[in-house]
């Protein structure tokens, strides 16, 4: 069973919905590489307080864990792992 990635809740009464870690020019490369996350699609996903699209700490943390589990899953150092994803988020 899915749950939300940063609260913890299942989605009932909040929809969960895919979050790609690392969105823009980068979007498919998040979708190659499982970088992905379920999110409660109001609270934690679009407009919560500490939402992944309006809180640069909630962003800064969901890009350092994507970081972390590209490398650790593809073996990638941190130079490699930037010249997929163009910068460094440690």
């Amino acid at each position: 069973m899915r749950e939300c990635f940063l609260c913890g809740r299942n989605g009932n009464g909040d929809r969960l919905e895919r979050h790609h870690i690392f969105g823009g020019p980068n979007r498919k490369k998040s979708e190659k590489y499982g970088l992905v996350v379920y999110l409660c699609g109001e609270r934690c996903h679009r407009n919560g307080e500490y939402a992944a699209h309006r809180n640069k700490d909630t962003a800064a943390y969901l890009h350092r864990y994507g970081q972390e589990k590209a490398m650790k899953e593809q073996g990638w150092t941190v130079e490699q792992f930037r010249k997929v994803f163009g910068r460094n988020y440690l």
